[in-house]
């Protein structure tokens, strides 16, 4: 059994892991951490979770449960991440991370960081979003330049950061294979009179509403057609069940950053 620690665990994606590693035959709760002074501390992990007792105490020092896990599962926020992070690369323990919002210097933290210990980083931990990568950059190569692209996100109206870090995810992969440098072509927000459509803009557009879990719409618009690539998020499990299959992986592979095109072999 591989012992996870989750970070968040008191979060909505934290407590998805906890009742699905209740769940799983390969892997078990070794830890869960939350921030000082958050008012679950003290508490059963399940208890708070909804998923019934785990014998698992929430506690807000990881570094005090560390020597407990192999692996540690973050889905919280930057400045608490990079903490964890630098707490885990200390005691030399891999790490998953589906934080997002990072800033440029948080994310040139976090690549050195990931150098001492193996650590899975990925936007989005969906098993479909990854394939979805992959294929909509072959989309976007064949296609070329007579076709214009377009990425809408929607989400919960919680989520804090925008666009979501799928969306810039998706927005950069097809930025590369159409040979263009997202930060030139990248459209974020259309309002007034914008003239026409500039030649390789790449729309990255953002909803929030209600508690949609996460749509990514790729658009490819051309001439007389268009084609959509969507994936749509049901449930949270689909990024925690990710996750966790990222956990068993990363736990075998040598100190360096990875996403899930290398835990799904993908790359």
């Amino acid at each position: 059994m591989i012992k996870v620690i989750v970070a968040g665990a008191a979060g909505r994606m934290g407590g998805r892991l906890v009742c699905l590693l209740k769940e799983s035959a390969a892997l078990t709760l070794a830890g869960a951490v939350e921030s000082k002074g958050h008012m679950s501390v003290g508490d059963d992990a399940g208890e708070v979770a909804g998923c019934g007792q785990t014998g698992v105490v929430i506690r807000d020092d990881l570094s005090a449960v560390l020597d407990r896990g192999e692996v540690v599962i973050d889905f919280s926020a930057p400045p608490a991440t990079l903490e964890h992070l630098r707490a885990a690369a200390h005691h030399r323990r891999a790490m998953v991370i589906g934080t997002t919002g990072f800033s440029p210097s948080e994310l040139a933290e976090l690549r050195t960081l990931a150098k001492s210990v193996p650590c899975v980083f990925s936007p989005n931990m969906s098993v479909g979003v990854n394939l979805l990568l992959k294929v909509i950059a072959e989309m976007a190569k064949t296609l070329g330049e007579d076709y214009d692209i377009e990425v809408i996100e929607a989400h919960h109206r919680l989520k804090k950061d925008a666009p979501s870090g799928t969306a810039l995810k998706m927005a950069e992969v097809l930025a590369k294979a159409t040979g263009r440098d997202l930060e030139q072509v990248g459209v974020y927000a259309r309002k007034g009179l914008i003239g026409e459509r500039k030649k390789g803009e790449i729309g990255i557009q953002t909803i929030r509403a209600g508690d949609i879990v996460g749509d990514h719409t790729v658009l490819f618009g051309g001439m007389g057609e268009r084609m959509e690539v969507i994936h749509r998020a049901q449930s949270r499990d689909t990024f925690a069940r990710g996750a966790l299959r990222a956990a068993r992986w990363v736990v075998k592979q040598p100190p360096g950053l990875y996403d899930m095109t290398d835990v799904l072999g993908l790359r």
